[in-house]
């Protein structure tokens, strides 16, 4: 899949869909494409961009119509304002009307705004927006008529099982193909170009799912404006294109709307529609004047269809392209690839007005480069070795054509993770690679590498993927060699936290602890030694350190801050299981206190001595690795210096987590690193009275021994309200606070 295929992708060429080759273990899942800075969102999530919650359980509507005196009653179980939600989520305007006819303006009011309820269905939404989203138009009008709600309230609603946030009626009633609805909100005082949090229009949401009724009704009749884009830029004429919606692209260019207009990231129609395969719409921007322009990555529309490997798109491309190449002749000679100047006669940017489909303007290396990168698709993503081999052979022709030889690029440097392998330069060369496919895998990565760029999300994800098929036949060794260094690529391209790199890292844990696992059972003869956990250990170190050094805000990215902390955790539980030398012993230690140094927090404030005592630290991803709480990685870490008393940011210490999570041992553990055991939490709970009542008959844990008379005076203090701040030494204020 492609970055579009959300309803609001995050960037530029984030990682398609998961290529799954007959259920494979360690195929690294792969999410929507994304644009660096992006997670990965599912299909609902680009019309509108909402978040990644999973859509509310439905709940049982009421099977009948209760008395109207019994209203209160009859709902049972379900308050009035969830009743209210779900007879308008259910069309059933009988109901509704009895629910709501006598009721004041005020409760009106009440029942009609959102969240609905609470928690439940409707949580977030509102009767009118759900009415809206489903289509009930007598609800919707009985709704704004009769009971005053509002028109422009906007709330949670769910499209294809995920949730938008911040969506406005209109907006779910458009997105749904509703056009009755539409009509009605507008006439209602609806705002046109009202958006969803993320600033996607109603007009973006027809243009999603291809309602032209809709779309020509909020351009033609309301005056939509068809230049609103979302949070990246992305427009109504790019989201029409890539998911191949011709009509609507055409009624969108004749409105007016700009062929050329760039998202954040640099991208325009074209490389939505070149992304998608739609070759009409393709010649349909082109006869708009449509330029061939790079985006942010560098990347030319007819390198988009060869990454997407829709060899119509590319042909068309390659063939007019070095038509107009060849009859530019020496007028181009100054003409670069890339041009989008306007009136320029090499790149089909022509200002004449020709009704003709525009030659688009292609040199030889180009052609080239599209017919080798289409080639790397075909092996890694078609897994079609005889294509890729008729795609490069066309390429290599293509390089020796006219006697003028285009030689490849030399090397910087021949990569361990490739096998030492370098690309071919010959035809007779290219023809030996039919008989060995392996090498022809390598030839794939190591073109996507030179024409991409280590920047390319695809770059580094191809690298895994192959390192993936590797580890499911049992070559560990050339897993973990591609696999570091598509993470060093990643690691010196891409942003701190990464949703890819924190993949990376959930990977190699997984793999460490599967190959761990069966060495321990005898199963599996592979060696992995101390040098092979140390190493991602420290680029984990690394990923954390770059964090706050380039500013990242650690409550803005807690989920994926929390989940890169869990991981290197898992990395020191698994570190645990390896032998180590006493100069290795000290490598390890030194590492986690650079580690500790930085004074990450996770979500809630939590330490890491927080998260290796709690429990929901074992779930990182789809496999087992670690279990937590860990003694081992507990004692590990008090000895290289994390605090035992360290608050959250509910003045939890890590004995309280401990205590929640029923782990006496490991209390026992803080206690003699100097944990206080009466150190209060904001809601003035210590630890032990956060244990379970059974445990304490059964541990042999003494509390009390570690307890001394300082602590039963300041707890005093506190206990009496007795001021103090002011009359003794900070030192001793700060020990009475822990209290």
């Amino acid at each position: 899949m492609s970055r579009c295929c959300s309803r609001d992708y995050n960037s530029r060429h984030p990682p398609r869909a998961a290529l799954r080759p007959a259920r494979r273990h360690f195929v690294p899942r792969r999410s929507l494409r994304w644009r660096p800075g992006p997670g990965s969102e599912g299909p609902a999530a680009l019309r509108a961009g909402g978040s990644r919650r999973p859509p509310p359980a439905p709940r049982r509507a009421w099977a009948a119509p209760p008395p109207v005196h019994g209203l209160e009653a009859a709902a049972g179980a379900m308050d009035l304002r969830t009743a209210v939600y779900n007879a308008a989520r259910d069309g059933k305007l009988k109901l509704l009307q009895k629910l709501l006819g006598s009721r004041s303006r005020e409760e009106l009011e009440a029942l009609t705004a959102g969240p609905g309820g609470g928690g439940g269905p409707g949580a977030g939404s509102t009767p009118l927006l759900i009415a809206a989203r489903h289509g009930h138009l007598e609800v919707v009008e009985y709704l704004l008529d009769h009971c005053g709600a509002r028109v422009e309230e906007g709330g949670s609603v769910s499209f294809d099982g995920e949730t938008i946030e911040g969506a406005p009626p209109l907006w779910a009633a458009s997105a749904a193909g509703h056009l009755g609805v539409v009509r009605s909100l507008l006439d209602h005082g609806a705002s046109v170009n009202q958006t969803t949090l993320t600033n996607s229009t109603p007009l973006r949401a027809a243009c999603f799912d291809g309602h032209l009724e809709i779309v020509r009704y909020l351009v033609g009749e309301r005056g939509a404006d068809l230049e609103v884009a979302n949070r990246h830029g992305h427009t109504c004429l790019m989201i029409s294109c890539y998911k191949g919606h011709r009509e609507i692209a055409r009624y969108l260019l004749e409105k007016g709307a700009d062929v050329n207009r760039r998202s954040v990231k640099g991208n325009t129609a074209l490389h939505d529609c070149a992304e998608s395969g739609s070759l009409e719409i393709l010649q349909l921007l082109l006869r708009s004047k449509a330029r061939m322009e790079k985006d942010g990555y560098g990347m030319t529309p007819l390198l988009a269809a060869s990454v997407t490997g829709h060899t119509n798109i590319v042909e068309y491309l390659i063939q007019g392209g070095l038509q107009q190449d060849e009859a530019a002749g020496s007028q181009s000679g100054s003409h670069q690839r890339g041009c989008s100047e306007e009136g320029c006669e090499g790149c089909g940017a022509s200002a004449s007005g020709q009704d003709e489909i525009p030659n688009v303007f292609c040199t030889r290396e180009a052609a080239v480069e599209a017919l080798e990168l289409l080639g790397a698709t075909f092996v890694d993503k078609k897994r079609d070795l005889l294509g890729a081999h008729k795609y490069w052979r066309r390429a290599m022709e293509l390089r020796c054509e006219g006697g003028k030889y285009l030689p490849k690029p030399e090397p910087r440097q021949l990569v361990l993770a490739y096998d030492y392998s370098r690309e071919v330069s010959s035809l007779e060369e290219l023809e030996a690679l039919i008989t060995d496919p392996d090498e022809m895998r390598m030839q794939a990565l190591l073109i996507r590498e030179r024409i991409l760029g280590p920047s390319h999300p695809d770059t580094s994800y191809y690298i895994r993927y192959r390192g993936a098929v590797y580890a499911d036949s049992g070559n560990f060794e050339r897993c973990i060699n591609l696999w570091k260094y598509a993470l060093d690529m990643q690691q010196g391209n891409l942003e701190p936290l990464s949703p890819m790199t924190a993949s990376s890292f959930l990977s190699f844990a997984e793999l460490y602890s599967y190959v761990l696992q069966d060495r321990s059972k005898g199963t599996l003869a592979t060696h992995l030694g101390f040098s092979d956990l140390i190493g991602v250990l420290s680029k984990g170190v690394r990923e954390v350190e770059r964090a706050l050094v380039h500013g990242k805000d650690p409550v803005a990215d807690s989920a994926q801050f929390t989940k890169t902390l869990a991981i290197i955790l898992h990395l020191v539980f698994l570190l645990e299981k390896v032998e180590c030398t006493p100069e290795q012993e000290h490598q390890k230690r030194q590492t986690i206190y650079r580690l500790l140094k930085c004074s990450p927090r996770a979500k809630n404030g939590f330490t890491l001595l927080h998260m290796a005592v709690d429990k929901d630290t074992t779930t990182v991803g789809r496999y087992p690795v670690g279990k937590f709480p860990s003694l081992h990685v507990v004692n590990l870490l008090l000895e290289c210096g994390a605090d035992p008393d360290s608050r959250d940011y509910d003045n939890n210490t890590p004995l309280h987590v401990a205590a929640r999570n029923n782990c006496p041992l490991i209390m026992s553990a803080l206690m003699e690193a100097g944990a206080h055991m009466d150190a209060t939490n904001a809601f003035k709970q210590t630890a032990y009275e956060l244990l379970d009542e059974k445990l304490l008959t059964k541990s042999t844990m003494q509390p009390f021994n570690y307890i001394t008379l300082q602590c039963l005076a300041a707890r005093a203090l506190d206990k009496h309200k007795i001021p103090y701040k002011g009359f003794i030494p900070e030192e001793l204020e700060a020990f009475i606070e822990l209290h």
